[in-house]
């Protein structure tokens, strides 16, 4: 009972928990499969432009790190306080979750207005520190001047949305992202094609869109339908609130920074011992990994509220069923996708680019990038959800930089540079696992015990 009204659909504590993941991860899946189409649509029509396609593909993909580090600063103020959320809605705490969401919000505007500054000011040494060249630097460039306009766009339609779905209305979720990817991929053609505005058309459809979108998520949070709105007597800071959202964010944070630096070592080395040609590549491998990504994501971001929920609730043994579901279903999937990958590298590789000389140097690049995705998939949502900071630092730890930047030295190479990913994933995935075996997964089974839990 909140606010004096039934609400059984945003109870995570009742019904089987692999259902209440699923209920929650149906809609995120279509979600995040429209918000795929959302990025990578701009890469296929620009790896399909004819001459320069190649070229202006190695430009957009040069932006990688910076619309990452955008997206980690969401997470860090925006995602990172959704699982505390969820704990303080599981524990009747509704004025803590109130304030969380309003602080979310400041916190986002303030960092989305710094970050658009500081990217006008510096984008010319940042781009040349992450691998341009002086041709692919015109097209990296054309791109950010458009893109950094709609920072703010992008992290609050990013970093609010989890809020929504946390409130229990995961379809009101992924209509703000239906229909930010739809206006997106109608107004690419327009821009790119029809009005020969080339990569700066992407950029401006992207902004557009992604403003849509952002437009919807306020609209829900701020109307009578969410059950703790967006207030503005809530987004004051508080200092507090502030902490506890940027202590669990911050492992977010980290999860994304990461993934900025192995950027940044992958094309700056890609540059180095293969220039422009394999710069573009990575971009269609990386986004290749993004399709193939996509179906455990959903589980993970579905699974995240409900787990944190119940963690708030106190119903371990519903955590404890939470995490036995993602944990076989995230294995068997990223199986049946290397497999895909590894007999199929032509046709994934052949979606972004018509170039040949890209593709007989993708194809290779994919097989060997993709050999460790299997191992890909760690239960570290549950760490976030239930906020253990400390162990989500350590499973988070990657090896992929320094590999980036030892093995191509060490004769591998280009091959190495994509090389690196399979056995950072090793690394990675194994300490991750044993470390939630060891540690969370054995306390979480004793509380369980002592609490008496009995799945509903």
């Amino acid at each position: 009972m909140i606010g004096g009204r039934t609400q059984p659909k945003t109870d995570f504590s009742q019904g089987p928990v692999w259902r209440r993941i699923l209920d929650q991860a149906g809609p995120l899946i279509v979600a995040q499969l429209v918000h795929l189409l959302y990025n990578v649509v701009d890469r296929i029509y620009l790896g399909h432009m004819g001459d320069g396609g190649g070229m202006a593909l190695t430009g957009v993909g040069l932006t990688f790190p910076i619309v990452t580090l955008i997206m980690g600063f969401a997470a860090l103020f925006g995602t990172g306080g959704v699982p505390l959320f969820s704990i303080a809605r599981g524990a009747g705490d509704e004025a803590r979750a109130r304030r969380i969401l309003g602080n979310s919000f400041t916190l986002q505007l303030v960092s989305s207005a710094l970050l658009m500054v500081v990217g006008y000011l510096f984008m010319r040494p940042i781009l040349f520190a992450f691998g341009a060249s002086e041709d692919s630097f015109v097209y990296a460039k054309a791109y950010l001047d458009v893109y950094l306009v709609g920072t703010a766009f992008s992290m609050i339609a990013t970093g609010l949305n989890g809020y929504i779905n946390a409130q229990g209305f995961p379809r009101i979720g992924m209509l703000s992202i239906v229909i930010g990817a739809a206006a997106n991929i109608a107004l690419d053609p327009v821009f790119i094609f029809a009005l020969g505005m080339g990569v700066k058309g992407a950029a401006l459809a992207t902004v557009i869109s992604q403003g849509l979108s952002a437009l919807w998520v306020l609209w829900f949070l701020t109307g009578q339908k969410a059950i703790i709105p967006l207030k503005r007597e809530n987004m004051t800071l508080d200092g507090q609130v502030v902490r506890d959202i940027a202590k669990l964010g911050t492992a977010n944070f980290i999860m994304q920074g990461t993934t900025c630096l192995v950027q940044i070592a992958c094309n700056a080395t890609l540059q180095q011992f293969g220039g422009d040609l394999y710069v573009g590549v990575m971009t269609v491998v990386n986004s290749v990994r993004e399709i193939f990504l996509l179906p455990v994501n959903g589980i993970t971001s579905g699974s995240q509220p409900v787990i944190s929920y119940n963690y708030g609730a106190r119903r371990y043994d519903r955590v404890l069923s939470g995490i036995r579901f993602n944990t076989l279903i995230g294995a068997g999937y990223t199986l049946v996708a290397w497999l895909l990958v590894l007999l199929l590298p032509r046709l994934w590789f052949g979606i972004f680019s018509d170039d040949p000389a890209m593709t007989e140097a993708g194809v290779e690049a994919l097989r060997i990038y993709f050999f460790g995705f299997v191992a890909h998939h760690c239960p570290e949502e549950y760490f976030i959800a239930a906020v253990k900071i400390v162990v989500a630092f350590i499973v988070l730890i990657r090896v992929n930089v320094p590999l980036t930047l030892l093995l191509p030295r060490l004769g591998f190479g280009v091959k190495g540079v994509f090389l690196a990913e399979p056995v950072s994933n090793a690394v990675g995935g194994t300490a991750c696992y044993l470390t939630m075996r060891l540690t969370q997964l054995r306390r979480i089974r004793r509380l369980a015990k002592q609490t008496n839990g009995k799945e509903t």
